[in-house]
C-alpha cells in the first residue's frame, strides 16, 4: 500500500512551489524592466532622429508615413497634443489640425452633392487642389490621420469601407448591409438600376426599391430618368468623381 506524504513532505513541496513562484516573478520583473529600458532607449533615439530629419518629416509624405510607423512601434503618438515635445519640435500637430479644418470645409461644401459620403481618394484630390502649391505633400495616410483626430473630438467624421474603397462619412447616417452592397455594386459604373440590383444581388423588387429609396432620402443617391430604355438610374456621387464640379 502506497504511503501518503507526511507533514514534512507537504511543507517541502509548498516551499518548492513558493520558490518557483518567486523565481517566476523575478524573471517577469527583469523582463519588464528590460523592455522599459529598451523602449526608453528607442524613444531617445527617435527624438534624435526627429531633430535630425524634421524638415524631411514635414515636407516628404513618404518619409512622414515611415516616421509615424516608427513612432507607433514604440508607443509614441506625435499627434496626441499640440503642446507637447513633438508638436514643438516638428509642428506636425498644426499640420494635421490644418488638414482637419480643410477636410471639414470640403465635406460641408460637397454635402449637397454627395449626401455627406465622399470617396477618400476624391477627398484627397480636392484637398490637394485646395492647397495648390503644396499638392504633393498630402497623402491618403495624412488624410486618415487628420480624420482620426476629428473623430476623437466627436465631430461625427468616420472612415468606412465599402468593398475595396474607403469612404469618408461626415453625417450620422447609419448604413446597413443592404446599403453597403448597393454602394459596392455601384462602384463599377457610378450608378445602379433596380433590375441590376435584383439580378446581381438576387434580391426581390421590394427589397431593392426599399434600400434605394432610403439611400435617396439620405441624399446619397441621385435619380436619372432620361434614358430610352426608361430604366431609372440611381447615381452615387460618393463612388464617382466630383473633382470637375468642385475643383478650383
Amino acid at each position: 500500500m502506497r504511503r501518503r506524504p507526511g507533514i514534512g513532505g507537504l511543507q517541502t513541496a509548498a516551499n518548492a512551489r513558493d520558490q518557483y513562484r518567486l523565481l517566476g516573478e523575478n524573471v517577469a520583473k527583469l523582463r519588464t524592466d528590460l523592455m522599459k529600458e529598451q523602449l526608453a532607449t528607442f524613444r531617445s533615439q527617435l527624438e534624435d532622429f526627429a531633430r535630425k530629419h524634421k524638415n524631411d518629416i514635414r515636407k516628404n509624405p513618404t518619409f512622414r508615413t515611415q516616421f509615424h510607423d516608427m513612432c507607433a512601434k514604440v508607443g509614441v503618438d506625435p499627434l496626441a497634443s499640440n503642446k507637447g515635445f513633438w508638436a514643438e519640435l516638428l509642428g506636425i500637430g498644426d499640420f494635421y489640425y490644418e488638414l482637419g479644418v480643410q477636410i471639414v470645409e470640403i465635406c460641408l461644401n460637397t454635402r449637397s452633392h454627395n449626401g455627406g459620403l465622399i470617396n477618400l481618394p476624391e477627398l484627397c484630390n480636392l484637398l490637394r487642389q485646395r492647397r495648390k502649391g503644396d499638392r504633393g505633400a498630402v497623402t491618403e495616410d495624412d488624410c486618415l490621420r487628420a480624420i482620426s483626430k476629428l473623430k476623437v473630438m466627436g465631430s461625427g467624421f468616420e472612415v468606412i469601407s465599402v468593398g475595396k474603397k474607403k469612404l469618408v462619412r461626415s453625417v450620422p447616417t447609419e448604413l446597413n448591409k443592404d446599403h453597403n452592397e448597393i454602394l459596392e455594386l455601384a462602384q463599377a459604373q457610378g450608378f445602379v438600376t433596380v433590375d441590376e440590383v435584383e439580378r446581381r444581388l438576387s434580391w426581390t423588387t421590394g427589397r431593392a426599391i426599399d434600400a434605394l429609396d432610403t439611400l435617396l432620402e439620405e441624399g446619397l443617391a441621385m435619380i436619372d430618368d432620361g434614358h430610352r430604355d426608361r430604366k431609372r438610374r440611381y447615381w452615387f456621387p460618393c463612388v464617382s468623381s466630383i473633382s470637375s464640379a468642385f475643383g478650383d
